[in-house]
């Protein structure tokens, strides 16, 4: 057996397998270790669904590259993988759930998966078993199906071996030593003893370059190994098995075609054929985590007891819609642990803290992702990035500060809202409140209505009292969209008040401090006590991280980033930062997050605003362009709060971001509330904010800026300073323009806006697709940002954005539509 090799993958099911085919191809000396036998984690019980159906890009991109993986499998190995494209029909009972799809629909134009819309009817003449009348119609994925989970799995472990990949079973890791320079990982042998696998006491160890976990239920030993947070903890899924349905026989001895995997979303069910028979698989209420901290020793290929009173509501939604299964009885069950994370999306990527450490964990749909994602993770660590964005798997979305109990919490919860509708503005309610800004309580006497971001609760928009935000929701304007055009109005009109404590904050300060944000940024530096916008390149040139540099002394700065990534942008700092120190001199990175609070006030009234609490020898010069220019820094005092000032504003108005020691927060809230009473000052939130940003064509992380465009393809040359060296440079230089950045003024339909997942058309042409969208108070219609073909990002171009399956005119607009010339922001008082 190889002792020595570039990558090492630990775990032998779908998805293991999958990488070790990946990274083989890819030219890399790959070994694959297993602890049992290939696919005896979650992979044996599986039911072998391949749903192309994902709200997420990323993780569409996945999927569509599985089933299409899988369809060329049995002649590159000569195994059959048991794939039966029949294709799959997702019922919708509700007009929202028909909105639902449709919403979808634009996700799938833009990866280009293919796909229909059916009418109850047309269901019914393709499919009489199927009861259709309390149907508003279906979504129809032809090119769907299922797969034997064993073979499939196989036929990839030979495929990795015909590409040159070792695997070997029966060896369990028992630790990992990082050299700074390779993995030392300590294994030993198992073997069966009396049905149960235990360790020989054979002990050695693997010399790998790269490791890769995919430990599917064992992920929180996993954790405990590395000494990281793993928030993969699997949850009870069960599935029945029924006799063979004697109308399902007839129907098909009479030459009809095999039933697609049906899905009734809003019953909570999946349902396929299965030897004349039925499968059920529901995601009901109040499933419960397992292995919480470790799997069993005895637990192998093994199962939970099956709790059908768990699952009656589902079972009888079955027999409603399909009658004939009423009198069918049961002929098998499956009760087993399949992994979530509080989001329900996997975890793929670097693992936070760590070298060469790569996470491919926390599968709830291990089978269909498992190929798509060993094409990808291969691609991020043989070429530095993968095609797309993969940012939202990445497994430092997720902060240190996560507990086994929040894990648990929102783990089961994922699991309960598989088929809960996906509004796009869903706020799950499980572990929440947790991370609360001090003027929380105030916040929610004055009705907002409240995110997560990072654990973080931040106010959406503000409602008055009683106002059900679970019932607002919707895909189109839903009920909180009045109160979001009047708190974006009045940032427009007076004044808006935002709560940004959310966003994430580091120093980096030393005497190598100055050097290294230099080369890790693409902006000119800022001078003391001024600030720059910026952006931080992966090694391949795409956008890792947007900056607001502040430059508090000569080699200490305050770097301020999006709210949802603040290990993400910490772990990326950190491990450059030790990589530098030898070039630049000592480098110092803090996280700092949890130390300031942030507030911003913006609006044509915001000065007024504050120079009633500004405490200076001379208040009313202290705000003024003279001694107060846009982008520079103050330390003031408000009240007797000692504040760091920044003058910006996200929304384009006069404004200031007020960052303060957060120890101070509740009594500067008050402080600002009561000064701004007679300024009309109004509480805004996140949503507003948005659509604003959008007017000003301000790009936002995860949306317009990602690991898949360059700063330039964005559209930011403003803030690329050419004449300097820094990280990517050339990388970025090469890529050239492979599309561009627009944002688009959009004539929609009366009651809905753009979400930014639509595609946009050019004579029935598919030319690009919307990132961000919302509504347009300084325009009063519906705005978009998105990307487009270089050729087309000229303003006055119009094309067509697919809205509620229909097409709407949209035009690509100038840069920083509303007061392009920044004087608004820029005025004197």
């Amino acid at each position: 057996m190889k002792t020595h090799v570039k990558a090492l993958i630990v775990g032998g099911g779908a998805v293991g397998c999958g990488i070790a085919l990946h990274l083989a191809r890819a030219g890399w000396d790959t070994m694959l270790v297993e602890r049992d036998e290939l696919t005896a984690g979650s992979t044996w019980h599986a039911a072998g669904l391949l749903p192309l159906f994902n709200m997420g890009y990323a993780t569409g991109h996945i999927h569509d590259y599985s089933v299409k993986l899988y369809a060329g499998l049995e002649a590159e190995t000569g195994l059959n993988a048991g794939f039966t494209r029949c294709g799959n029909l997702r019922m919708a009972q509700t007009d929202a759930r028909m909105d639902e799809y449709m919403l979808y629909s634009t996700t799938a134009e833009t990866i280009g998966i293919e796909h229909e819309f059916l009418t109850p009817a047309q269901i019914k003449e393709r499919w009489p078993l199927v009861r259709t009348e309390d149907l508003k119609g279906a979504l129809f994925h032809p090119t769907d199906g299922y797969i034997n989970p064993a073979d499939v799995t196989q036929a990839m472990a030979r495929a990795a071996r015909l590409a040159g990949a070792t695997i070997e079973r029966k060896i369990q890791v028992n630790g990992y030593r990082w050299t700074g320079s390779e993995w030392i990982v300590s294994c030993d042998r198992m073997v069966e003893k009396g049905g149960n696998l235990i360790a020989a006491n054979e002990p050695f160890e693997i010399h790998a370059e790269h490791v890769v976990t995919a430990t599917g239920n064992h992920a929180q030993r996993t954790a405990r190994l590395l000494g990281i947070k793993i928030p993969a903890i699997p949850v009870e899924h069960q599935y029945i098995v029924t006799e063979p349905d004697p109308a399902l026989v007839k129907w098909r001895a009479e030459g009809n075609p095999e039933h697609p995997v049906l899905r009734d979303a809003d019953a909570k069910w999946y349902v396929r054929e299965e030897r004349g028979g039925w499968i059920l698989g529901p995601y009901e209420r109040n499933a419960p985590a397992r292995f919480l901290y470790d799997v069993p020793e005895t637990f192998r290929a093994d199962l939970f007891p099956l709790d059908l009173e768990r699952i009656e509501e589902e079972y009888m939604s079955m027999i409603h819609r399909i009658p004939t299964s009423e009198t069918v009885g049961l002929k098998d069950d499956f009760n087993g642990p399949i992994c979530y994370t509080p989001d329900g999306n996997p975890l793929v990527g670097p693992a936070p803290g760590l070298r060469n450490m790569w996470l491919a964990e926390g599968f709830s749909f291990g089978i269909t992702a498992a190929g798509g994602v060993g094409h990808y993770l291969a691609q991020i660590m043989t070429q530095g990035e993968a095609e797309i964005d993969m940012a939202s798997l990445d497994p430092r979305r997720f902060g240190r500060w996560m507990t086994t109990e929040y894990a648990v919490k929102k783990n089961e919860e994922s699991y309960e809202h598989v088929f809960v509708l996906h509004h796009p503005d869903e706020e799950r309610e499980a572990a929440r409140p947790l991370r609360t800004a001090p003027a929380y309580d105030r916040q929610a006497a004055a009705g907002a209505q409240f995110g997560q971001v990072n654990g973080w609760e931040r106010p959406n928009y503000y409602a008055p009292q009683g106002f059900d935000d679970h019932a607002a929701r919707s895909f189109r304007r839903g009920g909180w969209w009045q109160f979001v055009q009047d708190e974006a109005k009045a940032i427009r009109e007076t004044a808006g008040l935002i709560d940004a404590s959310a966003f994430a904050k580091h120093r980096v300060y030393g005497a190598g401090a100055t050097a290294f944000v230099d080369w890790l940024t693409t902006n000119k530096l800022p001078k003391v006590g001024r600030i720059n916008l910026t952006y931080a390149l992966t090694e391949t040139g795409t956008t890792h991280t947007e900056y607001t540099v502040v430059r508090i002394a000569e080699d200490d700065y305050y770097l301020i980033s999006a709210g949802a990534w603040a290990d993400y942008d910490g772990d990326n700092l950190t491990k450059l930062a030790e990589d530098k120190a030898g070039d630049f001199g000592p480098i110092i990175v803090q996280d700092i997050t949890t130390q300031w609070g942030v507030y911003a006030i913006a609006g044509p009234n915001s000065r007024a605003i504050l120079n009633e609490i500004v405490r200076d020898a001379d208040p009313a010069t202290v705000l003024g362009n003279k001694r107060f220019p846009w982008l520079s820094m103050r330390n003031i005092e408000l009240g007797m709060v000692p504040v760091r000032a920044i003058r910006v504003a996200y929304t384009g108005e006069l404004g200031w971001e007020l960052h303060y020691p957060i120890e101070f927060g509740r009594h500067l809230w008050d402080l600002l509330v009561k000064a701004g009473e007679k300024h009309g000052l109004k509480l805004v939130g996140a949503r507003a904010q948005n659509w604003l940003r959008q007017e000003k064509s301000y790009r936002a992380f995860g949306t317009e800026l990602g690991r898949d465009a360059t700063p330039l393809e964005a559209g930011l040359d403003r803030f690329v300073d050419l004449g300097k060296d820094f990280r990517g440079k050339a990388a970025m230089e090469a890529k050239g323009i492979r599309s561009k950045c627009v944002t688009l003024l959009i004539d929609g339909p009366e009651d809905a806006d753009p979400w930014g997942r639509e595609a946009l058309y050019l004579d029935g042409v598919k030319v690009g697709r919307l990132t961000s969208g919302g509504y347009s108070v300084a325009f009063g219609k519906s705005i978009g940002m998105g990307y487009v073909r270089p050729d087309l990002a000229v303003e006055g171009t119009r094309l067509k954005v697919r809205m509620m399956r229909e097409l709407y005119d949209a035009v690509i607009t100038e840069d920083s539509p509303y007061d392009a010339e920044n004087k608004v922001i820029r005025i004197d008082g």
